[in-house]
């Protein structure tokens, strides 16, 4: 068996909310090994992130995303024990590129000729590292000045989602990229993707929470799935705003806007038989959409087909009035335990909240934490794998 890849991924305080977090969780999903460091943090620090959104304006709205928690220590990080690395934009980068650490270990990876990937402002490190001389790159438009005065062949993007690769360096324009971002860095690594092709149905509604809807969503369009957004009432290019649900010491959690997600497909003639998979992002969506008779319906021909679902949070509210948990063992976020046990499902406690669990055709989580389990429990109901 080869050995687990293992990546380091470079953070800092107002770093991209998504451009950290997605490729975080996706990697680990595939089966890889991810540090996330910060200079002058350890593990169990965290790092605030910043959510840039409204792109198509003359630049970016920002506001306050959830906070990252960091799993390495910066001081601790030997470059010669990592395959690749990730680097996410954000307002983080142009402070990181001043720090002569960050540099030297950035310039390790460039000097071993590993896999680079980064993303939006994360150009700037790369451009104070010399790793763009002579290479061809791309980025938010905004970097284009740096990285030609530090010698890069600029490619302008010809959207927000544009990426491009020139050997081990992997560049991206915003996170709208992520899933050919994503995909091109793991090839880089080796990976080999199979059961590509597959097509899954995500359940939208607005205030749905950010992460559980963007993280998987991305993380199985980058192993080149067909992913639909659906929201009742709404069409393809409409989109729904997201809640930030994050985990701050209070009774409950706090609430943050997100960013504002497209939907990709109308939800009026849905037909769940052109569809080999559901997944049910939580948040607060779940609550009116479980009021909604054609979600009920839709969700119900999913389940009474035995094809894979996936819920997480407070989508198992969705579950428990379509019918659907009766004899299953699922778990949810705890509030929703009542919800889940009334339906006749048997209760399992998510300890951590991490923890996720498969019963048949039917995948649940408690809260976004857990994706990287929920992601990886799907693709195995999918027959979706990545190995290298």
């Amino acid at each position: 068996m080869a050995a687990q890849k293992r990546v380091l991924l470079l953070c800092g305080d107002y770093t991209e909310d998504y451009e950290v977090m997605v490729p975080f969780q996706a990697l680990l999903a595939y089966g890889l090994s991810v540090d996330a460091v910060c200079p002058g943090k350890k593990a169990g620090d965290v790092c605030r992130t910043a959510i840039h959104d409204s792109f198509g304006h003359q630049t970016y709205s920002e506001s306050r995303g959830h906070n990252f928690a960091l799993n390495a220590s910066f001081d601790e990080v030997d470059a010669t024990k990592y395959d690749g690395l990730v680097i996410p934009g954000g307002r983080a980068p142009e402070y990181l590129a001043m720090n002569e650490s960050v540099i030297d270990l950035v310039k390790k990876f460039k000097d071993s000729k590993k896999p680079i990937a980064s993303i939006c402002h994360g150009q700037l490190i790369l451009a104070a590292a010399t790793v763009t001389k002579g290479r061809k790159c791309t980025g938010i438009p905004a970097v284009k000045p740096a990285l030609v005065a530090a010698g890069a062949h600029w490619v302008e993007p010809d959207s927000m989602a544009f990426c491009t690769s020139d050997g081990n360096l992997i560049t991206g324009t915003t996170y709208k990229g992520h899933p050919e971002f994503i995909r091109l860095f793991i090839k880089a690594l080796g990976a080999k993707i199979s059961g590509s092709g597959k097509r899954i149905l995500f359940l939208c509604g607005d205030y749905m929470e950010d992460y559980e809807v963007m993280v998987p969503f991305q993380s199985l369009q980058a192993l080149e799935c067909h992913v639909d957004a659906v929201c009742p009432g709404k069409k393809a290019g409409d989109s729904c705003p997201t809640a930030v649900h994050d985990f701050e010491g209070d009774q409950t959690y706090s609430e943050k806007p997100g960013h504002n997600f497209t939907l990709t497909a109308d939800f009026e003639g849905v037909d769940a038989s052109s569809y080999d998979g559901l997944v049910i992002p939580g948040g607060r969506a779940p609550e009116y959409l479980a009021l909604n008779d054609k979600v009920i319906q839709l969700v119900k021909e999913f389940m009474g087909s035995a094809k894979p679902v996936a819920s997480i949070c407070h989508g198992q509210q969705i579950l428990a009035a379509a019918d659907v948990l009766k004899g299953k063992k699922c778990t949810a976020y705890p509030a929703v335990k009542l919800n889940v046990v009334l339906a006749g499902a048997t209760w399992l406690v998510p300890e951590p909240i991490s923890r996720c669990f498969t019963d048949g055709n039917l995948v649940t989580g408690a809260a976004w934490p857990g994706h990287p389990e929920f992601v990886a429990q799907f693709m195995v109901l999918l027959g979706l794998s990545v190995s290298f």
